[in-house]
């Protein structure tokens, strides 16, 4: 009996979170009326997300593209030609690699820092007091970072696809051996433009599910310290098992 009233009121706290999730994102679609109003709150978010991300973004690219040079050329060595490391380099960065590590990444460092500034201002009640000034706090704080991740982020994973491919480039001539003609050559061998498509709509999709959670988390929170604290990690959790879990359904919609 126990373990029934306890499922039971999980299942209730799920679908209350639904619910208040769906109605904060109705409304901040809502309020992309208003994108002159809130003009300045979008361009600071624009050079916090983007510009703040870029270094990080380049670092972890620039690694992790050296890797999965070294793994390919590993993998590959007694059985194909070495011009198809380049090939499954660059496919494998823009289909998988660079959106979903540039997600999980941004999820830690955007979608955790966004619950944590928002979750303090409510914990302090300055959101109650932008809405006794008559500012709706979605319009002012949610919908620009919001913004901000559908466009930002894509543009991070583009520099994190050519990043990356450009260093395993030069570790594939200067580690492995592998001459600059033959990298090419697999580059340009199965590359399709269709890949691109996939790896921007994954970017997009990733980008504003890190910026609304980690935004619904940071309004949502209660508790003083400790709940801001519990924001952050709730924001990160959520994002990076959404992340994990949409790249299945994408992956399967739209190279299926």
């Amino acid at each position: 009996m126990y373990i029934l009233e306890h499922v039971g009121a999980t299942a209730s706290r799920f679908f209350v979170l639904c619910y208040r999730m769906y109605g904060y994102f109705v409304k901040c679609l809502g309020e992309f009326g208003h994108l002159y109003f809130y003009r300045r709150q979008i361009v600071e978010q624009f050079y916090s997300i983007g510009v703040g991300s870029l270094s990080l973004v380049c670092l972890v690219s620039a690694f992790s593209g050296m890797a999965v040079s070294i793994q390919m050329a590993y993998q590959m060595e007694t059985y194909v030609p070495d011009y198809m490391v380049g090939s499954i380099v660059v496919r494998s960065v823009v289909l998988e690699l660079a959106p979903i590590l540039m997600g999980l990444v941004l999820a830690g460092r955007v979608g955790a820092g966004i619950a944590s500034e928002l979750g303090t201002m409510k914990v302090s009640e300055q959101v109650d007091a932008l809405t006794s000034l008559g500012v709706d706090p979605v319009g002012y704080l949610m919908m620009p970072r919001f913004l901000a991740g559908l466009i930002m982020i894509p543009v991070l994973v583009v520099f994190s696809c050519l990043v990356s491919i450009a260093t395993a480039f030069l570790l594939a001539m200067v580690k492995m051996g592998i001459s600059e003609f033959n990298f090419i050559k697999g580059m340009k061998l199965d590359f399709m433009p269709y890949d691109v498509v996939v790896g921007m709509v994954k970017s997009v999709v990733y980008g504003g599910l890190i910026t609304f959670i980690g935004s619904f988390v940071g309004l949502e929170t209660e508790g003083g310290a400790q709940g801001v604290g519990r924001a952050a990690t709730k924001a990160v959790v959520i994002s990076s098992a959404l992340i994990l879990i949409l790249d299945y359904f994408l992956t399967h919609a739209m190279l299926t």
